[in-house]
């Protein structure tokens, strides 16, 4: 059933987007504003633009819908979500921002001189890129069909061309403005209503949540305790590592003007982060005490953050409540699009067409252009599959992009910025070893070909097994190739770990 209240609260949104993007356009003036905002982005107001990016449609919508349909277990969920950015902090916020890199690619390459493992970790941006895009498609489609009746791929191919747009106009500075005031959107969004909700479910004397007593208590599913934990802490360790290698996570730290900005706005994202999760569990709360459940989990156009207010609320109050949701659910998915895509174009523009129209042009290739020709590339393979599939698990997918980006970039940060040991090949193999195995997990989970019991789990959560091997792997073929170390391996440690200020002095 069509809803015009909800319905206009998505095309304000849109349009508060395009309206930004443009602003963002006449910011935009050089290459350095269409990759890193020019480096001027302050701290406050790049954690903005995080928590806008950071919190997709798993956080809006997949939180609730785990903590409603599998219990307290899923508060882990949230906490591991905001937990990432405090290892993110302690490990390598500063050093990545002083690497002067404008994406991961670029700084493999700075930091160990290979252009093989740069185009290794270009096409590792795209694979977890689309993986991320997918399920953002896809939920802005059903979103959108749960408010309008209309079908899904309306609502995908919105998303598309609103983040296709501001992304080729403006770049970073586009996108930065857009997120900043999305982060706010979302929280405004998600909040009033939960406090309306809980308000109205205290003073209606409602009964308690109905639920049988596993989904009261952790660790008591119908799987075997040893088997939940294995998952529960693979899970956390994908969370805790993986955000570090998100590519539209780390390209937000090069935007800083410094060290000690990257290490302000990391804060001011653990802040804000924490803020807006103590939400998403109220709605799977209520939900158990509202929603019929055999009747929700078997629609995957219903999700409960959309569908609480109205049953809660039948009348003009829940309407309005619902057009809120749905609008603060939109902006999720544009924002975490919007960066995305532009980590995703970024890869594509500098590893394949910059270097493809400067052999044809003989190097007078447009950026902007190349980059705007990149950002349209790039979404055309996660908008195909969007609108032609079955709708995937949102909070599997990007669960799947956290598993890949733990194995991969994780061992290539860490070891990258503290170990002065780490070489060429030796990052090549652990950075191949652990995209196999997460890829491959993913791809059997996708396809719905894991199969039961430990090896299921096993391929379910591949984080604690795949990235202490790819950590092992990267080290041990370091140590058996001290050849292939970087020649500049000593000036680049000391870039990464010396102040801005101090290091301009010494050179």
């Amino acid at each position: 059933m069509s809803d015009p209240l909800s319905v206009a609260a998505i095309a304000l949104v849109c349009v508060t987007t395009l309206a930004l993007g443009a602003l963002g356009l006449r910011l935009a003036t050089g290459t350095s504003d269409f990759y890193v905002a020019g480096r001027a982005v302050t701290p406050w107001r790049n954690a903005s633009a995080i928590g806008g990016e950071y919190l997709s449609a798993a956080s809006y919508l997949g939180v609730a819908g785990l903590v409603y349909e599998n219990g307290v277990d899923m508060l882990w969920m949230p906490v591991g979500y905001t937990v990432g950015y405090l290892v993110l902090l302690i490990l390598i916020a500063a050093p990545l921002r002083r690497s002067g890199a404008y994406t991961l690619p670029d700084f493999a390459e700075s930091r160990l001189e290979s252009s093989t493992l740069r185009r290794g970790c270009a096409l590792l941006v795209v694979g977890i890129g689309w993986l991320y895009l997918l399920p953002q498609m896809q939920g802005a489609g059903l979103a959108l069909r749960h408010v309008s009746g209309l079908p899904t791929w309306v609502g995908a191919t919105v998303l598309t061309v609103i983040v296709t747009l501001n992304v080729a106009s403006g770049g970073m500075r586009a996108v930065t403005l857009v997120q900043s005031v999305q982060y706010w959107i979302k929280l405004s969004a998600i909040a009033i209503p939960a406090f309306v909700l809980l308000a109205v479910w205290a003073q209606s004397g409602a009964p308690a949540p109905q639920a049988d007593s596993s989904w009261w208590q952790p660790l008591t599913s119908s799987e075997p305790v040893t088997r939940s934990l294995f998952t529960t802490y693979s899970t956390l360790a994908a969370l805790c590592l993986g955000t570090m290698g998100l590519p539209h996570i780390a390209v937000r730290f090069y935007t800083n003007p410094d060290g000690v900005a990257a290490r302000r706005t990391t804060v001011a994202v653990l802040a804000l982060l924490g803020l807006f999760y103590l939400f998403p569990p109220v709605y799977g709360f209520l939900g158990r005490a509202y929603l019929d459940a055999p009747d929700l989990l078997n629609d995957p156009g219903r999700t409960v953050v959309l569908a609480l207010p109205g049953a809660i609320l039948p009348g003009l109050d829940g309407r309005l409540l619902t057009a809120l949701v749905a609008g603060g659910a939109f902006a999720a998915f544009l924002s975490t699009a919007s960066g995305v895509t532009m980590s995703v174009a970024g890869a594509i523009d500098q590893d394949v067409i910059r270097p493809l129209l400067s052999r044809m042009t003989k190097g007078d290739a447009s950026p902007a252009g190349s980059f705007r020709l990149a950002a349209g590339i790039g979404v055309l393979a996660p908008f195909t599959v969007a609108v032609s599939s079955a709708p995937v698990g949102i909070s599997s997918a990007v669960g799947h992009a956290f598993a890949i980006a733990a194995a991969t970039f994780a061992p290539l940060l860490i070891l990258g910025v503290w170990w002065p040991g780490l070489t060429a090949k030796g990052a090549a193999a652990g950075v191949f070893v652990g995209g196999l195995t997460t890829g491959a997990a993913a791809l059997a989970s996708v396809l719905g070909l894991a199969p039961h019991g430990w090896v299921g789990a096993l391929v379910a959560a591949p984080t604690a097994w795949a990235t202490p091997l790819a950590f092992a792997v990267t080290v041990l073929v370091s140590l058996a190739t001290p050849a292939s170390r970087p020649r500049r391996w000593a000036r680049t440690m000391a870039r990464l770990h010396t102040p801005e200020d101090v290091y301009a002095d010494a050179v």
